[in-house]
């Protein structure tokens, strides 16, 4: 998306949440960090005097306050341009950079020690489903990608069955509640805030299936991909999120 679309659809959004203003939904946006200022700008100058319904986040974040790391971005960077999270540990991260569950781990960390929220990635591919491998790959990666420092405020869990994403394929109904009870199943084993952390389903998400699918236990939002490029698909999947 190029700048001004990126602009436009922040705007948008930003003055839909603020005409429909909801307690039990927070919708934010990840734009790429090139047109993360220009976001958190649209957002405020929609927003007027009124406090911003709508969060600004970013795609990555460095694992490192600080140093040599030219091209990265440190996550007290992202915190200072206006963001509230980050997204990290991402299935593309992770297949193109080879991104383990330990750097995902220290990633997740420097985000909340700068304030911010860690949107923590995990999913298994085809192949691992197909294994009957699932279940335990996605608890492997909760184990060793969710700092045991975590909190409701701090973390949230977002599940990607990788081949799902951008395929227009989506797992039943079943496949999806399953693993998000297991999911909430791992994170009790480690962390005191288990029930309450939300966890987050990100597989071809869209306005035609996003209220069945968040209507699933431990299912307590959406990441949504190519949806959330359009105000109107984006607005929708935030309706069909409000109980």
């Amino acid at each position: 998306m190029t700048g001004q679309g990126t602009e436009a659809l922040a705007q948008a959004l930003a003055q839909y949440v603020l005409a429909k203003p909801s307690e039990t939904v927070d919708a934010v946006i990840c734009p790429p960090a090139l047109w993360i200022e220009r976001a958190v700008h649209a957002v405020k100058t929609a927003s007027g005097a009124q406090a911003p319904l709508l969060g600004v986040g970013a795609q990555d974040c460095h694992m490192q306050k600080t140093g040599a790391h030219t091209g990265d971005i440190a996550a007290e960077m992202i915190a200072e341009s206006g963001c509230c999270s980050v997204i990290v540990g991402h299935s593309e991260r992770r297949a193109d950079w080879g991104e383990t569950d330990s750097l995902v781990l220290e990633k997740a960390r420097a985000a909340q020690q700068a304030g911010l929220q860690a949107i923590v990635c995990v999913g298994e591919t085809l192949a691992q489903r197909e294994a009957g491998q699932a279940l335990d790959i996605v608890g492997a990666q909760i184990k060793a990608s969710v700092p045991p420092e975590s909190n409701a405020e701090n973390v949230v869990i977002a599940y990607e069955p990788v081949w799902a994403i951008g395929t227009g394929h989506t797992p039943t109904l079943d496949d999806i509640a399953a693993m998000h009870r297991h999911m909430r199943e791992v994170l009790s084993l480690f962390l005191t805030d288990f029930a309450t952390i939300r966890l987050l389903y990100g597989g071809s998400v869209k306005p035609g299936n996003a209220k069945e699918i968040l209507a699933q236990a431990n299912v307590n939002g959406a990441l949504v991909g190519g949806a959330s490029l359009k105000a109107a698909d984006f607005q929708a999947i935030i309706e069909a999120a409000a109980p």
